[in-house]
C-alpha cells in the first residue's frame, strides 16, 4: 500500500510530526474507545482510500463517509463523530459551508479540512466556521491519523505552508492596528468643538445654533466638517468617537 495519497512526497515520513503544525505524539494518549471518523470528499476513490489506510490504525474507525457537505451535515448528526475529516469544495455544498452547521447538529465533533486548496481565503473561512485543522492533501498518510489525534486531543492542526500564510496574515493585521494607534486624532477647531459637545447633550442644529449665536446653517456647516474630518457618518457616531478618544469629555 502506498504510504502517501494525492501528490505522492519522496521522503517518507519518520517519527516526527514534521508535516503538520502541532506537538502530538505519533501515538496519541492511550484511549478506552476509537476515535470515531468521519470521511467527506467528492471523490470515493479518495474516500475509499482513507478508509483503508486509516482501517491499519487500532486507535481510529472510520465510522461513516459522505460526498458531500449536505450529506456530511446529515451524516454527523446521526452518527455524532470525533472527528470530521473534509473536502473544502465539493458539489451542492462545499466544507466550509457545512461546517457551521456540523457544529450545530454534532457540538463535539471536531473538523479537520483535508484538501488541496492552498487558498489563504479558504484557510481563514475555514477557521472562522469552526474548522480545527487545515491540511494539504500532500501530507502522508501517516500524517493523516497523526493529525486525528492531535486534533481529538484538543490541538490544532495545520499545515506549514499554510501556517505561515496565517501567521503573515496575523502580522499584518497587528501592524495595521499598530499603524492606526499613531495615526493622531484629527484636530477640530475650538468652535467644532463647541458644536460637537452640544450634539453630545442633545440639542438640535436650531437650539446649538441660539446657545452659540450662529445661524442654523453654520450650525449644519461645522457638523458637516465635524463628520468629515472624524470620517464617520452620523452625529451620534461623532459623539462616540470623540469620548472614547478623548477628544471630548462630558461632566
Amino acid at each position: 500500500m502506498a504510504d502517501t495519497f494525492g501528490p505522492m512526497r519522496n521522503e517518507e515520513a519518520d517519527d516526527t510530526d514534521d508535516g503538520v503544525l502541532g506537538t502530538a505524539p505519533d501515538g496519541g494518549p492511550p484511549r478506552g474507545e476509537p476515535i470515531r471518523v468521519l470521511v467527506v470528499d467528492d471523490h470515493a476513490l479518495f474516500r475509499r482510500g482513507l478508509e483503508i489506510v486509516l482501517a491499519a490504525e487500532e486507535d481510529i474507525q472510520v465510522v461513516g463517509e459522505a460526498g458531500d457537505g449536505s450529506e456530511a451535515v446529515d451524516k454527523a448528526a446521526d452518527l455524532l463523530p470525533d472527528i470530521v475529516l473534509m473536502d473544502v469544495r465539493m458539489p451542492r455544498r462545499g466544507g466550509i459551508e457545512a461546517c457551521t452547521s456540523i457544529k450545530e447538529v454534532a457540538p463535539s465533533a471536531k473538523i479537520i479540512m483535508l484538501t488541496i486548496s492552498d487558498e489563504e481565503a479558504d484557510l481563514y473561512d475555514a477557521i472562522k466556521a469552526g474548522a480545527t485543522g487545515y491540511l494539504l492533501k500532500e501530507i502522508s498518510t501517516d500524517e493523516v491519523a497523526t493529525a486525528i489525534r492531535a486534533v481529538a486531543d484538543g490541538q490544532s492542526q495545520i499545515s506549514p505552508s499554510m501556517a505561515s500564510k496565517l501567521l503573515t496574515e496575523f502580522k499584518s493585521m497587528i501592524q495595521r492596528t499598530d499603524e492606526r494607534r499613531l495615526v493622531p486624532a484629527p484636530r477640530l477647531t475650538d468652535r467644532e468643538l463647541e458644536v460637537l459637545k452640544l450634539v453630545a447633550t442633545g440639542m438640535n442644529n436650531r437650539d446649538i445654533a441660539k446657545e452659540l449665536f450662529i445661524s442654523e446653517n453654520t450650525v449644519k456647516n461645522h457638523v458637516r466638517n465635524i463628520l468629515e474630518k472624524l470620517q464617520l457618518h452620523s452625529r451620534m457616531e461623532a459623539v462616540v468617537y470623540a469620548m472614547r478618544e478623548k477628544i471630548l469629555e462630558i461632566r
